[in-house]
């Protein structure tokens, strides 16, 4: 049964506290949390491993659901303000990636 994107944040936040990861984990250690699943969804990636790419999205998502909690902001703001950044960015496609242009000086 898939559910709604913020029953499922509130229950990863639920999560944290009874583990104990809001009251005594820090914001710097949650960020390196988030490095060690960017680095396992890396490996999934260049594994071409989709349960493994699944598993590490997923664990990447729940690091910044804490991380956004711990910084008391609302994980959904940050990203419309990512999107209302991004919306208006230009560049091109390089070697599979995109790069912004650099701004007018």
């Amino acid at each position: 049964m898939k559910q709604t994107y913020r029953l499922l944040e509130t229950q990863i936040e639920e999560w944290a506290e009874e583990k104990g990861i809001l009251k005594n984990g820090t914001t710097m250690k949650q960020a390196e949390k988030t490095h060690e699943e960017v680095l396992e969804l890396i490996s999934a990636i260049d594994e071409d491993n989709r349960e493994e790419i699944i598993d590490a999205l997923g664990d990447v998502f729940v690091t910044l659901i804490i991380q956004a909690k711990m910084q008391n902001l609302d994980l959904l703001e940050c990203l419309q303000s990512a999107y209302d950044v991004i919306s208006k960015r230009s560049g091109v496609m390089k070697n599979g990636m995109f790069v912004k242009d650099k701004p007018a000086n």
